[in-house]
């Protein structure tokens, strides 16, 4: 069971512009093969399905620990997503005088059949978009696919049932995602996408470096030695390394408050990269606002009750 809170992990600044390029390269960190959806549904079935889970309870613990974390990292990536999209079209109505009042639908369909005009087509932005799908498909907002408009699907996930295969491919794919990570960093200078980006950046070096230490105490083996791949150090992001100084690279939150007890039995020593002594807390991470998504003016939006239009549809109906 999931508990929720109404805030979210980023503090996201405010847009300069809208910038439907970025979302749409951001949409491969949430529904790509290496994105937030994969990371938390591999997670989420392999703790599902973990077997023995008496005899190798703390990498059960880790797994239910990192899965519950994902859950709030596509929520950022969603975030980020609907904030670069925000006003990416000009719509009619937002063009009208204040003050003005609203024309009726009935008063428009007559005008328009009297003048002869046509539809303003106020989404007419979209058709130079190359991501066709945040215009069609959604009013401006995320969607489970990746930033080719492939849907997110259950091919990407895998729980084989054994833990030293799961636990390795965990940490395979918290590095393709860490470099996908960096290469939509590198892709845009946007502040809303590299806001999001650096937290994630520091976020998924956490899981990184917990699946290295798991194999390494289920297996004796030292995977310590096959990072960086790619390089764990976030001294060039300056979105990621304001975290690192607060020391959120060290800490594993208990996602928590009574259960999932035994990840400090696998997150403990020392950092990797800076030697920094890692920590399990048992406090939530502090959350921020969301922020407050203006509704597009569409046919899936409320919208304004147009009475006149109520009225004729009863008589029409009746």
């Amino acid at each position: 069971m999931i508990q929720r809170f109404d805030k979210i992990a980023v503090d996201f600044p405010v847009p300069n512009s809208p910038n439907p390029a970025a979302a749409a390269a951001v949409q491969e960190l949430m529904g790509g093969k290496f994105g937030e959806m994969s990371t938390l549904m591999n997670y989420t079935f392999q703790s599902f399905n973990f077997r023995g889970r008496t005899k190798y309870r703390p990498f059960y613990d880790l797994l239910c620990n990192i899965a519950a974390e994902e859950f709030s990292h596509i929520e950022a990536v969603s975030y980020a997503i609907n904030l670069l999209l925000t006003g990416s079209t000009t719509r009619a109505n937002r063009n009208k005088p204040e003050g003005a009042s609203a024309e009726s639908p009935i008063a428009m369909v007559a005008n328009l059949v009297t003048s002869g005009s046509t539809d303003p087509a106020p989404l007419a932005e979209g058709l130079s978009q190359r991501y066709a799908y945040h215009f069609i498909s959604s009013g401006q907002t995320a969607l489970p696919f990746d930033s080719m408009g492939n849907p997110w699907n259950g091919s990407y996930v895998t729980a084989t049932g054994n833990l030293k295969l799961d636990l390795l491919h965990n940490f395979f794919l918290e590095c393709g995602a860490r470099a996908n990570k960096m290469r939509v960093y590198e892709m845009t200078a946007d502040p809303v996408a590299r806001a999001m980006v650096g937290y994630l950046l520091v976020r998924g070096g956490v899981h990184i470096v917990a699946y290295a230490k798991a194999l390494e105490k289920l297996t004796g083996a030292d995977v310590g030695r096959l990072l960086p791949i790619p390089d764990v150090s976030n001294k060039k992001f300056p979105e990621a390394m304001k975290h690192e100084v607060k020391g959120l690279h060290t800490i594993m939150y208990h996602f928590s408050p009574t259960d999932y007890t035994r990840i400090n039995e696998i997150w403990n020593g020392p950092h990797p990269e800076d030697g920094q002594e890692l920590v399990v807390l048992d406090e939530m991470p502090p959350g921020f606002p969301a922020p407050d998504l203006e509704e597009e003016p569409q046919l899936p939006s409320p919208g304004e009750i147009d009475p006149e239009m109520i009225k004729h549809y009863a008589k029409v109906l009746s």
